[in-house]
């Protein structure tokens, strides 16, 4: 059976953007929605947009560590996989930022809901729901901004491996 190219530059660009987590880098600047974006908006074969960015994460979350809140940042993943799937139908630069911006503000829901459901600095209030996310607001400034950053880079990196070699545009995924 011969190799796909195009699979294998998708797989390995999520994979290299997994490992990316792995260096030094400002709180939640990490490729992480990006990768779940653009595993959404370019595997074809559907299954293939969830488990290559999911295990490139479990991988990653291995060496880093395991937190308990961690169901609920791969149901935030499977989500953003999702939205890419959906709004990226066209590979516009548009439709691009405001599917990282809603992968941005779903991922902040999903992940300080689940903090605040699990942390016991937080009481099981309204009000301690309030104080959870309001304690997380300083770090969202890096998530957007990692987010907008990676997907540039992923989205914009194949594209142009694509014009330089055309068999990644017409190879099936």
């Amino acid at each position: 059976m011969k190799a796909n190219p195009r699979l294998l530059v998708l797989m390995g660009m999520i994979v290299a953007a997994a490992l990316v987590r792995l260096l030094p880098h400002p709180p939640n600047f990490v490729p992480i929605a990006a990768m779940a974006l653009f595993a959404g908006a370019y595997f074809k074969e559907k299954r293939l947009a969830y488990i290559v960015p999911i295990a490139a994460m479990l991988i990653t979350d291995l060496i880093i560590g395991l937190h308990n809140t961690l169901i609920a940042v791969y149901l935030s993943f499977a989500l953003i996989v999702f939205i890419g799937s959906l709004m990226i139908k066209q590979k516009k630069v548009t439709s691009i930022a405001l599917a990282s911006v809603t992968a941005s503000v779903s991922f902040f829901i999903i992940t300080n809901f689940a903090v605040w459901l699990v942390s016991p600095l937080y009481p099981a209030t309204g009000a301690g729901l309030a104080a959870c996310y309001t304690a997380a607001i300083p770090f969202f400034h890096y998530t957007l901004l990692g987010d907008l950053f990676y997907a540039g880079i992923l989205f914009g990196a194949f594209e142009f491996a694509k014009i330089k070699f055309p068999v990644l545009a017409r190879a099936n995924s």
